[in-house]
């Protein structure tokens, strides 16, 4: 299982369990993330996400994206994209 780094958690809204993410590379609902942090990682399919509130598809590098998550994640937390 390869995986490159697309990005880091910019924020984490704990009540609704989102967090926003800086994107440095592409993202698209369908593809799987593993968000690496200190002790913990989490592996997440991309089921939908938000940019500015407002519901996407697809997401490029710079943008700043909301995606929802089963636990917790934390800032500067790295954000992988999963290959193969």
């Amino acid at each position: 299982m390869d995986e490159n780094q697309i990005g880091a958690v910019d924020h984490f809204f704990s009540k609704i369990s989102v967090c926003m993410v800086k994107l440095t590379a592409p993202l698209k609902v369908g593809d799987k993330i593993c968000i690496k942090g200190k002790g913990a990682e989490l592996v997440h399919d991309v089921s939908s996400m938000q940019i500015d509130r407002v519901p996407a598809q697809e997401a490029k590098a710079g943008d700043l994206v909301s995606l929802k998550v089963a636990d917790k994640v934390r800032p500067g937390d790295t954000v992988h994209k999963v290959v193969g």
